[in-house]
C-alpha cells in the first residue's frame, strides 16, 4: 500500500510522504488565500471556503487566521462560524453540524503520533475522525483530540481539552473535559 492508501484505510502512515504532503500544501495555499481576503467581502470569502472545504451549508463564516491540513475532509452544516485563529487538522474527516460556533484559538485535530520513539522517528501518524453535532458552542482555547464525537446542544467551556465523546445536552469543561451540568434543549 502507498502511504496515502494507508492513511485512507486508517492505518499508521508516513506523514512526510510526497502524496500526503501534497494534500497539505494545497490546503496551505487556499488558507493563505482565505486569510488574505478582506473580512468584509463575504461573497469572496464564501467562495474560497467552498473551494477549501469538502462541503459547507448555508452561511459559512471563517475568520482569519484559519489553518487546516487538507480542507476537503472538513464538512460543515448551515450557519457555521470559526472565529479567529482556529486550526482544524483534518487528515481524516471532521464533520460539523448546523449552528456551530467555534471561538478563537481552538484546535480540532484528527492526527496523533505513536508513543514509540522509534515510530515517531519514522514520521508515523495515526488518525481518527471527529464528529460535532448541531447547536454546539466551542469556547476559546479548546482542544479536541482525535476520534471524539460531540453530541447536539453541547457547550465546551473555554480552555477544555476534549479527550472522549460528549453526549447531547451537556456543558463540559476542564482538562480533561468533564461534565459540568446537563443543558435544556429549547429548540
Amino acid at each position: 500500500m502507498t502511504e496515502l492508501e494507508k492513511l485512507r484505510a486508517g492505518l499508521e502512515f508516513d506523514f512526510t510522504d510526497p502524496e500526503v504532503d501534497a494534500l497539505k500544501l494545497n490546503a496551505v495555499k487556499l488558507c493563505q488565500k482565505l486569510n488574505a481576503t478582506d473580512v468584509t467581502d463575504y461573497p469572496a470569502r464564501e467562495k474560497i471556503i467552498r473551494e477549501l472545504f469538502g462541503s459547507a451549508g448555508e452561511n459559512p463564516v471563517v475568520l482569519p487566521v484559519f489553518n487546516c491540513d487538507n480542507g476537503k475532509n472538513i464538512h460543515v452544516g448551515d450557519n457555521f462560524l470559526a472565529n479567529y485563529n482556529v486550526t482544524i487538522l483534518d487528515i481524516v474527516d471532521v464533520t460539523i453540524g448546523n449552528h456551530v460556533m467555534i471561538a478563537p484559538h481552538t484546535l480540532i485535530t484528527t492526527i496523533g503520533h505513536p508513543l514509540s520513539p522509534a515510530k515517531r522517528r519514522k514520521n508515523i501518524g495515526v488518525t481518527a475522525p471527529i464528529k460535532i453535532g448541531n447547536d454546539v458552542w466551542i469556547g476559546s482555547n479548546v482542544t479536541i483530540l482525535p476520534g471524539v464525537t460531540i453530541g447536539n446542544n453541547v457547550v465546551i467551556a473555554a480552555g477544555a481539552v476534549v479527550t472522549k465523546n460528549i453526549p447531547d445536552n451537556s456543558l463540559y469543561g476542564g482538562v480533561p473535559a468533564k461534565l459540568i451540568k446537563t443543558l435544556e434543549n429549547d429548540v
